[in-house]
């Protein structure tokens, strides 16, 4: 069961959305320069759940093998950013990021590095950007890259259930008119999900302050 008062409201749902969009758009931006061809990112959809439910969407989705980048951040809210891809999904990525010009043994031997530079860029382009909007700053760590179940992934593979929610983000991809598709799920503890919401609010007051 997810705890009362945990789902976000209409208006903190569009204005999260927002911004993760202008955060998106931000990293489209950088991975065109990398890639040197159109790139598209959008985010149609944000829920709050719960990880052994993420475990669950992302497996019934994705039947495949995943493979994700994972960066640790801290700041007023502080949690754990996955940029999760079906493995298909990402050689097609790496591929994109260089430019079609090696063969397949060389975007399998230099796949971590692409995917490292990749989730970096796409999930530093999010948090930084949630983080200027919301009036805050973030710290985070080197990427790292991840491969599994989306239990492992969303770290739900023991017996005790774990206690984290998730903010679970479906991302649709056109790079080099390849259709990528992709999720980026960030992971928090009930007080660091009510502290963003707190900041949301801020948010909203702001703009509604500046419309009136």
């Amino acid at each position: 069961m997810m705890p009362e008062g945990v789902a976000l409201g209409d208006l903190e749902r569009d204005a999260l959305t927002e911004i993760v969009n202008i955060g998106v758009s931000r990293a489209a931006s950088n991975l065109r320069k990398m890639i040197g061809d159109h790139v598209i990112l959008s985010v149609p959809s944000i829920d709050v759940v719960s990880q052994q439910r993420a475990a669950r969407l992302i497996t019934e989705r994705e039947a495949t093998d995943l493979i994700a980048v994972r960066q640790d951040f801290t700041g007023p809210f502080s949690g754990r950013a996955l940029l999760i891809f079906p493995e298909a999904n990402s050689l097609e990525l790496v591929r994109a990021v260089t430019r079609g010009e090696l063969s397949p043994e060389e975007v399998i031997e230099i796949e971590r590095e692409a995917l490292v530079e990749t989730g970096n860029v796409i999930l530093n382009s999010c948090l930084a950007t949630m983080a200027n909007l919301l009036k805050s700053s973030l710290s985070m760590t080197i990427p790292e890259v991840l491969r599994g179940s989306g239990a492992m992934l969303f770290e739900v593979d023991g017996a005790e259930p774990s206690d984290g929610l998730v903010l679970f983000l479906y991302i649709d991809f056109a790079v080099r008119r390849l259709d990528i598709r992709g999720y980026i799920a960030m992971i928090m503890d009930l007080p660091a999900l009510e502290t963003l919401r707190a900041l949301l609010d801020d948010f909203i007051a702001r703009v509604v302050g500046d419309d009136a």
